[in-house]
């Protein structure tokens, strides 16, 4: 399986800029449907088969949550572990979806 960067790179920023927002504004809930936005669309981008979306879209929200966690929670330990978690699992769900919503190319 080959990831491709550029698309992890703008997820991940499409990730960050909902998480804060949608986090400051619905706490860590809101993050997590930024994330799960910018999963789905980094499995849509992506394609392929929904372990390729499932892998992107987790990399993105990992990575995301632990960025966002670390703004919004500060390092408040077991709570950001938990939303990194819940990151990680919203971004396997929403990579498989872009890549349903996408179809076979």
């Amino acid at each position: 399986m080959h990831i491709e960067w550029k698309v992890v790179l703008t997820g991940l920023i499409i990730a960050i800029i909902l998480g804060l927002i949608l986090g400051s504004v619905a706490g860590s809930w809101g993050a997590l449907i930024g994330y799960f936005v910018a999963a789905i669309y980094v499995g849509y981008i992506v394609g392929g088969d929904s372990l390729n979306g499932a892998v992107h879209g987790a990399l993105v929200c990992v990575i995301a949550a632990t960025i966002v966690g670390a703004i919004l929670l500060g390092a408040e330990g077991a709570a950001g572990a938990a939303v990194g978690i819940l990151g990680a699992i919203s971004g396997v769900i929403g990579g498989i979806m872009g890549v349903m919503l996408k179809g076979s190319d």
